[in-house]
């Protein structure tokens, strides 16, 4: 079988969620399946990328591989359409491709090629001022139809296949899930390691962390308001981290922020490579993820093998990604927010939500994620 998978997002030191999900099933696919062959379509040139990226290097040298660089560089809707619609379909056609596996959703409408389409969410649908108004668009525009044109459909919660279902009017039974996972990084680290990360990070004091891209949705206003709470009564010098790069930053968070009377004791550690973020994960006291829509909440997952504790919201998906190992709260309630970042604070209950999420954790992982994902196109094949 030929095999195309879309990896444009496989970008070394800037990769989010779905570009994670691109490289952690991609590389296992192509490992356990060694009879097939695979051409992994780029929209730059992937031997630049795999530059001091091992395991980026290793899968484009595996004997069943083969890369296409297409243009344009899809770095926005009319440049995605370029390339979707009019460079990946001529890459299939020339290479013969039995299907095409799309990470990131997008698709070549015109395209013979059965394909299987991974929707990790809609919340576009749903919360679409968080992104640019010409993203919006596209996205509102073409998901649904890229929806009903695939063979099949891919996502990575229950939760988001009822979303996409309901809203897309397609039958659930054409959409498969496949979850999320974690890296192996992300463990529990010595108290040695520990004390070592809060000295460099937050001069050696606990802190709780905040672990996104800043968007509205993620709802980081809401956290800084909590906050603030926490600290009126705060004795060990409690600070928050937030990690992750400011897509946004107006409104309500502006506002948020600039009224803090607690802001010195926020730090804002932007973007965090890998390791840095797998060290930030174990060293805290608690990940607080009060989102407003998530498609699965990799960042819970993550804090869960790290074992430290969690405080998210008890909306859209993360209710069955946490299960019983979350303190939950109202996103939009910033006094509960402060109630359960103060629950967690106590030591006995922190301990046993951990123990809780030893438990939860195991029904996540990549291996998983690529063996159903594989099973969704294996299903392609024989339709």
């Amino acid at each position: 079988m030929r095999v195309a998978i879309n990896t444009r997002l496989l970008l070394p030191g800037r990769m989010d969620g779905i570009g994670w999900f691109t490289y952690e099933t991609t590389r296992r696919m192509v490992a356990a399946h060694p009879e097939h062959r695979f051409l992994l379509l780029f929209d730059r040139d992937p031997r630049v990328l795999a530059e001091g990226d091992d395991g980026l290097s290793e899968m484009l040298a595996a004997h069943n591989v083969e890369t296409a660089t297409l243009c344009p560089q899809a770095r926005h809707p009319v440049l995605w359409w370029m390339f979707f619609e009019l460079s990946v379909p001529a890459a299939l056609r020339r290479w013969a491709a039995d299907v095409y596996v799309s990470p990131d959703g997008m698709m070549p409408l015109r395209s013979t090629t059965p394909t299987l389409s991974v929707i990790h969410d809609i919340n576009f649908e749903h919360k679409g001022d968080n992104m640019r108004r010409s993203h919006q668009l596209y996205m509102k525009h073409f998901f649904p139809r890229f929806a009903r044109a695939a063979t099949r459909v891919a996502t990575v919660s229950e939760y988001s296949r009822g979303d996409i279902a309901t809203t897309y009017g397609i039958d659930p039974a054409s959409i498969d899930v496949v979850y999320d996972g974690a890296h192996s990084r992300y463990r529990p680290h010595t108290k040695g390691e520990c004390e070592a990360t809060r000295r460099r990070f937050a001069d050696g004091k606990p802190y709780i962390i905040f672990v996104s891209t800043i968007l509205r949705r993620k709802n980081l206003a809401g956290l800084l308001r909590a906050f603030d709470m926490v600290k009126n009564d705060d004795r060990q010098g409690l600070k928050l981290l937030v990690v992750g790069a400011r897509a946004w930053w107006r409104d309500e968070l502006e506002q948020a922020y600039a009224t803090m009377r607690h802001r010195d004791d926020v730090v804002f550690v932007g973007h965090a490579g890998p390791d840095d973020l797998a060290a930030l994960m174990s060293a805290a006291e608690m990940l607080v993820y009060p989102s407003f829509f998530e498609g699965f909440g990799i960042p819970i997952l993550e804090a869960m093998y790290a074992e430290t504790a969690v405080v998210c919201s008890n909306t859209t998906s993360m209710p069955e990604v946490g299960g019983d190992a979350v303190e939950y709260v109202d996103p939009t309630s910033d006094t509960d927010i402060a109630r359960a970042i103060l629950a967690v604070l106590d030591p006995s209950y922190r301990a046993a939500l951990i123990e809780r999420g030893r438990r939860q954790r195991v029904r996540y992982s990549w291996d998983r994620t690529a063996s159903l994902l594989w099973d969704s196109v294996t299903r392609i094949t024989r339709v």
